[in-house]
């Protein structure tokens, strides 16, 4: 069971709205925790920021992504209900009768996912995925003018709304937006158990941008890092529910972190790959393997910088994203940091080389 302090840093982590191209409070709330632990903030001109610890040797990149899936206005009916477009990947069946808020000049606005109601559905309908060009917004405005009069405008983002909430099972924990709060969690956690180390490398530790809308933020971090050595720090689809394929979706909650073996982005680093298990099996930390053929993370861009970096994506299973709801497991989050402090403190020149293959 985690301590009140860090339930308190999950909370913050995971209340702030952060759709993407709108994580500016995501941003703030990251901002705050990075920077007493960190010796300079960097940040690119998208809205990544990094803490930086340490002054020379190689230079390593560890980053979660601050952006979850949202949406945003696209227009306002003449009787005040608003429609909106995704914000990254959704799927209409977890979406009606949410609840929203709608991020507006003149403050924040709650509102309903809505449609046509099932009782005049004809049967074939029934039998459908709702399209969400077929859904709407209720705020309870009458007309365009008074939903404008309230605030909103075309533009405006949309998040959904859930909060933090500690299970009777006090490791399992119960957040919207897991995707990606839990790597930005991780990201933060490593600094503050690198604090006072002597480390042989420079490491860089925070988050990206609008991973959720074609990993773009990746792009603008590691330009802007230039690191020897990436890791992703992000969530995988747990299987462990009923109904659930275990050859699509094999893993489960507080089973381990997952060291990623393949995605639809990236094929890891074969030798950062095998030294991640390494280190792993020498410190008795409990690990899972991935290989998902529908997903993609933030790897997917840092790897592909400049002549090639290292990189490999570790991450920790969660039921539900990309919903209104998700489910970690504590002992996860824990051994995800685990190892990857094990990891970066291992990460001298000597070390790095040998994974490059430069030596």
């Amino acid at each position: 069971m985690a301590d009140n302090k860090t339930y308190e840093l999950m909370r913050q982590l995971t209340s702030a709205e952060g759709v993407p191209g709108f994580e500016d409070r995501a941003y703030d709330v990251m901002k705050k925790h990075i920077e007493p632990l960190s010796d300079e903030i960097v940040i690119d001109n998208f809205g990544g920021i990094t803490g930086r610890i340490g002054k020379s040797g190689p230079k390593v990149l560890l980053a979660g992504h601050l952006d979850e899936v949202g949406f945003i206005v696209s227009s306002i009916t003449k009787s005040g209900f608003i429609k909106f477009k995704a914000l990254g990947g959704w799927w209409g069946h977890v979406m009606l009768s949410q609840r929203v808020k709608v991020l507006t000049s003149k403050g924040d606005l709650t509102g309903v996912i809505g449609s046509k109601a099932p009782h005049v559905l004809a049967p074939e309908e029934r039998k459908k995925v709702l399209e969400i060009d077929k859904m709407f917004i209720d705020i309870g405005a009458s007309s365009d003018e008074e939903a404008r009069d309230f605030g909103v405008e075309v533009g405006d983002a949309i998040c959904p709304v859930g909060e933090f909430e500690v299970l009777p099972n006090p490791k399992m924990l119960l957040a919207r937006n897991w995707d990606n709060r839990a790597g930005c969690y991780v990201a933060l956690k490593v600094l503050e158990k690198l604090q006072g180390t002597s480390l042989g490398n420079t490491l860089y530790s925070g988050a990206t941008v609008q991973e959720e809308v074609g990993l773009r933020g990746a792009q603008t971090l590691v330009q802007t890092i230039q690191p020897d050595i990436a890791f992703a720090t992000d969530v995988g689809v747990a299987g462990d529910t009923p109904g659930m394929n275990q050859e699509a979706a094999n893993l489960e909650l507080g089973k381990g972190p997952i060291i990623g073996f393949l995605d639809r982005s990236m094929i890891p680093h074969r030798k950062l790959r095998d030294f991640a298990v390494y280190i792993a099996k020498e410190n008795n930390i409990p690990f899972q393997r991935e290989l998902m053929s529908g997903g993609a993370t933030d790897g997917g861009k840092f790897h592909l910088e400049g002549l090639g970096i290292p990189t490999l994506v570790v991450s920790v299973p969660s039921r539900y994203i990309h919903s209104h709801v998700s489910i970690v497991h504590q002992d996860d989050l824990d051994n995800a940091v685990k190892l990857l402090v094990k990891m970066i403190s291992a990460l001298d020149e000597q070390t790095v080389q040998r994974i490059k293959g430069l030596e």
